[in-house]
């Protein structure tokens, strides 16, 4: 069974960074693409980055430049870096992989924008 925990999340001023990471288990990690989703309140999950089993990454435009996307093969992490964050970066943020036929979803973490 797919596992994914995510972690790293919280409260930041406008301007500032959070790091969030996500365990995974149940699969062999390396092979896959993980994904990062986000959440805001009153709107639809948005896919925010992926990056490919060869570390091929992909951003949603609103982040290009601010966000990285990064893996750990060894420890089966996926990590999200969010710098000179806004606002409108305020939202639930999900770890996702499709794998085994099926798309698999971590608990959420929330980021929140204040100050």
């Amino acid at each position: 069974q797919v596992h994914l925990v995510e972690s790293g999340g919280g409260l930041v001023q406008p301007g500032g960074s959070l790091r969030l990471s996500c365990t995974a288990s149940g699969i062999n990690f390396r092979l896959y693409t993980m994904n990062w989703y986000r959440q805001a309140v009153g709107k639809q999950r948005e896919l925010v980055a992926s990056i490919t089993s060869d570390s091929a990454r992909n951003y949603t435009d609103s982040v290009k430049g601010r966000f990285t996307i990064s893996r750990d093969n060894v420890r089966n992490r996926v990590f999200l870096e969010m710098n000179s964050m806004k606002p409108e970066d305020a939202a639930a943020y999900y770890c996702n992989v499709r794998a085994r036929g099926s798309s698999s979803w971590g608990p959420g973490t929330q980021v929140t924008i204040s100050g």
